[in-house]
């Protein structure tokens, strides 16, 4: 199976194939695959983040949820913390020092220090914890629904909310999150596009579809929860790493468009 996804990382990098995405209704956008990388498929990822360096990721289900922070996805990581089994985590966002970790039906976000990895404050909301990100100000929420929940990251009180919208069709089961370039890019659980939405308005810019990736890691595996999740910007190549949970990569592609020109 490595030597597989080695294959298609080979592939992916060599030939810089450029894919189409298919929207019901909202803009297409293209993207080019710029590079993929293998990393063990027993990751159910909930968040991604990449600093250019190190990358945070967030794994769930209950019993087997962790916080590891590592430089090369392909290996152990640098750090990992294991939360207590009754939690189960899922998005994460980093803000100055802090991180920042939802829990699914807990109603708690679990604040980290960035540089020891110590807890350091646990903070309490209503309702499920899906997706976070921030636009460097707020902390953005999603819950499973088609609305994004903006928040205080001191308090993490609701300071506003947006309805997901366009494309002649509903938005709802918003799962991951990141914020690119003046847009919140999501996933949307159990489907493989991800969307780019306007934080004012909540308006659908643009779609990209990742049904081509899909295919291409998981390789003819079928695993129910083996869905697209996980979208982590790297600004030295102005593109978005992507995967999904149990995928054995991670692919960075460059939308046409939308900021990434």
């Amino acid at each position: 199976m490595k030597s597989v996804i080695r294959q298609a990382a080979n592939r992916a990098a060599a030939l810089l194939l450029v894919l189409s995405s298919h929207s019901h209704g909202a803009e297409p956008v293209e993207y080019t695959l710029l590079e993929s990388k293998a990393r063990p498929a027993d990751h159910f990822t909930q968040g991604l983040y990449f600093d250019g360096e190190r990358w945070l990721e967030s794994s769930g289900l209950y019993g087997r949820s962790w916080l590891a922070e590592y430089t090369d996805p392909g290996s152990n990581p640098l750090r990992r913390k294991w939360l207590a089994g009754n939690r189960f985590a899922e998005g994460l966002a980093v803000l100055g020092n802090k991180l920042y970790l939802l829990t699914y039906r807990a109603g708690e976000v679990q604040i980290y220090n960035r540089a020891s990895f110590a807890l350091e404050q646990v903070l309490r909301y209503r309702g499920e914890g899906w997706g976070l990100t921030t636009d460097g100000q707020q902390l953005i929420m999603s819950n499973g629904s088609d609305t994004l929940v903006f928040r205080d990251p001191e308090t993490f009180e609701v300071t506003r909310r947006v309805q997901v919208h366009g494309g002649g069709q509903t938005w709802a089961q918003l799962n991951e999150l990141e914020y690119v370039h003046g847009l919140i890019w999501a996933n949307i659980w159990q489907d493989p596009r991800i969307i780019a939405i306007d934080p004012a308005s909540g308006e659908v810019k643009g779609v990209v579809n990742l049904e081509a990736l899909q295919r291409d890691s998981l390789q003819g595996r079928r695993h129910i929860d083996a869905v697209a999740n996980g979208i982590a910007w790297d600004q030295a190549h102005n593109g978005l790493w992507v995967t999904g949970k149990y995928w054995p990569a991670l692919y960075l592609i460059r939308p046409r468009g939308l900021g990434f020109e």
